[in-house]
């Protein structure tokens, strides 16, 4: 095939491509650069194509080709890198304590809110903690599956209320 010839293709069939890059982008400034460059690359690459094939197959290809990696390219630009200097960690010299009293105080309150609840939401609520599966509690306290999802749902109710009045 001549390069007239298939300069010629390539402009019969450049108006079925600015729909597929509109649809691509989603803006027309810059599916008419990714027509462009489509065209270029096409046009570049004229000895790859096979004779007798489709040839809008081909462009799409090309197309969808250039379109994937431009956005790849753009995704990695948009990581944002802090250069910002972190110079008030320069003079920071505060250590940190633990506080055992502050920790063992929360303990307390949760047990004690534990403590409070009526055991029909007691008993199903620690199996839960202590790992087991909604059904299987629901098998070790023959009941069914919804009034143990229930009963362990209004446990956690009940604990949220009791440890934000305390």
């Amino acid at each position: 095939m001549s390069t007239v010839e298939f300069d010629q293709l390539l402009l019969d069939n450049a108006d079925f491509l600015r729909p597929f890059a509109v649809t691509l982008t989603r803006d027309h400034e810059t599916a008419n650069d990714l027509l462009q460059e489509t065209m270029y690359r096409a046009l570049a690459n004229k000895e790859k194509y096979n004779v007798g094939t489709n040839i809008k197959a081909w462009l799409y290809t090309i197309m969808r080709n250039i379109f994937i990696n431009n956005y790849r390219r753009k995704a990695k630009q948009h990581t944002i890198f802090d250069s910002t200097p972190n110079e008030f960690l320069l003079n920071y010299n505060q250590s940190v304590v633990a506080n055992p009293a502050e920790g063992n105080m929360k303990l307390k309150e949760i047990n004690k809110a534990l403590e409070s609840l009526p055991e029909i939401f007691k008993k199903p609520f620690m199996l839960y903690f202590d790992g087991y599966k909604y059904h299987e509690i629901a098998d070790m306290l023959q009941e069914p599956l919804g009034t143990i999802k229930s009963r362990i749902h209004f446990a956690r109710k009940l604990l949220k209320a009791h440890l934000e009045r305390h």
